[in-house]
């Protein structure tokens, strides 16, 4: 009988199976995943480029965010940032709800962050209500509709809420993420309350959120105004790092951060036209602020060091 290279046989022609040679190399498992992500590549492109995938009406287009947009946020918030997450349990697992969080960083990045801890932990897509400049820069712009945030706009959260999504919102603003390094972890002026109004209406509960590590990644001790206005941003910082050692200052130091949830605060005991009174909205903003500034102090202890 006729033997193929690699195949041996005994006296009597039957073919001899060496258990060495029998088992799958080594490598199986590792090359068999690299094709199954290289096939699940190209598939995404053919969707890509015959426009078979969908967005909602406010432009989020899940596949994209899963495919293109989370993976790389992942690698910060897993091996750079090292984000824990505490009091999941606090977050709806369904049903409209709005996420109140303390803003920082310098670089709004603590938004991204949330929305990565949220999808992985929680399952549930968070569409965070950003500024007008956010906007009205294209790219980033782009990228924020199709990660499924939009204006924070009342319009825009009443139709999200009405849908039953999980809506984020940082009412501190540009006031919050701009501020110095030596006002760490102290909220800033809530607005107006805005955001209360659209959780009274839309009869969700508020979930206080404190974000701690997003303040040392970018330390801003200073700013240059002048440039500032010339450019039209409410601020341009001066950090450690930069502009001092030009584009490698834009990457952010490897902090330590942790997510904490509160208790949801359900709105229920207020009538129905409690949005309309200025008094209601200010001592539910303030009562909201308090939450989170105690979150925050809570957090910062059990952290401990910033950067280990």
């Amino acid at each position: 009988m006729e033997a193929h290279q690699g195949q041996r046989f005994d006296r009597e022609g039957a073919q001899v199976i060496r258990l060495d040679s029998a088992r799958p190399p080594e490598d199986e498992p590792e090359r068999g995943s690299l094709e199954r992500g290289i096939a699940s590549g190209l598939a995404f492109l053919r969707r890509r480029l015959a426009g078979e995938y969908e967005v909602d009406e406010f432009g989020f287009d899940p596949e994209f965010n899963s495919t293109v947009l989370l993976p790389v946020a992942r690698a910060l918030y897993e091996h750079w940032f090292r984000v824990e997450m505490f009091g999941l349990d606090n977050v709806p697992a369904d049903g409209g709800a709005l996420i109140v969080a303390n803003h920082s960083g310098t670089l709004p990045i603590d938004g991204i962050m949330l929305s990565v801890g949220l999808h992985d932990h929680a399952g549930r897509h968070v569409r965070l209500l950003g500024a007008d400049l956010v906007y009205q820069v294209p790219l980033l712009g782009h990228l924020s509709r199709k990660a499924g945030h939009t204006l924070a706009h009342p319009a825009d959260a009443a139709r999200l809420l009405g849908k039953g999504e999980l809506v984020g919102v940082f009412p501190e603003g540009f006031k919050g993420v701009g501020k110095p390094f030596a006002d760490r972890y102290k909220l800033q002026r809530f607005g107006r309350g805005g955001f209360v109004e659209t959780a009274l209406r839309a009869g969700v509960p508020i979930v206080p959120c404190a974000i701690v590590g997003a303040e040392e990644i970018y330390p801003k001790i200073a700013e240059l105004r002048p440039l500032a206005r010339l450019l039209g941003l409410p601020y341009f910082p001066i950090t450690p790092t930069f502009p001092l050692l030009g584009p490698a200052g834009l990457v952010p130091l490897p902090s330590k951060w942790m997510i904490q949830f509160g208790e949801p605060m359900t709105l229920e005991e207020y009538a129905g036209d409690a949005a309309d009174d200025p008094m209601t909205v200010f001592n539910i903003t303030d009562h909201v602020r308090e939450n989170v500034q105690q979150m925050l102090y809570d957090t910062l202890l059990r952290r401990g060091p910033a950067f280990f």
